[in-house]
């Protein structure tokens, strides 16, 4: 009796042994099957996404300052959910020789199917970076510039105002009248050029008032011509004091002074229109 029963015990360890090799051999088949990715379509897809994810990383990399913080941490976001992305995550895992969780890129048809369009892409693409644009110009603060006027000729008008200034106060100590020094050679240069200047920053700014121009009837005035004319007064004050307190001039030198004239003809003309 115990023969038999040591017989039967063999025989259930023998069934046991060929049942575990029996399971090995379907996880192998499993892995064999799970394996058999297209490894071109992951690699070329995984290289698309890597692109736009690094041009997305490089577009936040420029937003500095805390007013680009919410647009900053907006590009963080699109590019960190790219990255996870299930097919995303497929095509980095196959090129690198791993399974794939999501079923993405297997062989035998099984798998999701990646949906491309290049056309469509290019299109949203072009849409988002315009509309990115359009978003960091609204942010971006406007440079005060002259449309007639390059950079270095704003700078050079500025440079002959303070000149005039300087030349006059030195011309002033040596004991000439206002009129004296408007005839400085020196300074006559320098009006004509930084008149130059201004007739190209604003055509006709600097034509003399025609007679027939007062004959014309007060109209009213916009609210951007009555901000400028605001705009202008603040300008002739804070002129006259730099003026008296800096070159100290007195108030019969202000009056022969040609910049200051040129604003108080405009002040004028805006005051003809109804500014006040």
């Amino acid at each position: 009796m115990s023969n038999a029963n040591e017989v039967a015990g063999n025989q259930v360890r023998g069934m046991d042994g060929a049942m575990k090799m029996a399971e090995a051999g379907l996880k192998l088949f499993k892995v064999e099957e799970v394996k058999d990715y297209d490894l071109e379509a992951a690699n070329k897809y995984k290289e698309q996404m890597d692109d736009k994810i690094k041009a997305i990383e490089e577009e936040a990399s420029v937003l500095h300052g805390k007013d680009n913080m919410k647009a900053r941490a907006a590009k963080g976001k699109e590019a960190a959910a790219m990255k996870a992305e299930p097919q995303y995550i497929d095509s980095c895992k196959v090129v690198k020789g791993l399974d794939a969780p999501n079923g993405f890129f297997v062989k035998n048809g099984n798998a999701p199917a990646v949906e491309e369009n290049p056309e469509e892409q290019k299109v949203e693409e072009q849409e988002e970076k315009k509309d990115e644009k359009k978003k960091e110009e609204k942010k971006a603060p406007k440079k005060m510039e002259s449309a007639g006027l390059s950079p270095a000729e704003v700078k050079e008008l500025d440079t002959l105002k303070n000149d005039l200034i300087a030349r006059k106060t030195v011309l002033k100590a040596e004991g000439m009248s206002g009129g004296q020094q408007n005839k400085d050679p020196q300074v006559v240069e320098w009006v004509k050029r930084m008149n130059d200047l201004k007739e190209k920053q604003d055509p006709g700014c600097t034509q003399k008032e025609k007679k027939d121009d007062k004959k014309k009837t007060k109209g009213a005035v916009g609210s951007e011509q009555q901000k400028e004319c605001d705009a202008l007064k603040l300008e002739m004050e804070t002129y006259k004091a730099r003026l008296r307190g800096e070159f100290g001039y007195t108030n019969k030198d202000i009056k022969a002074d040609p910049e200051l004239a040129e604003m108080d003809a405009k002040l004028k003309d805006f005051q003809k229109r109804g500014a006040y």
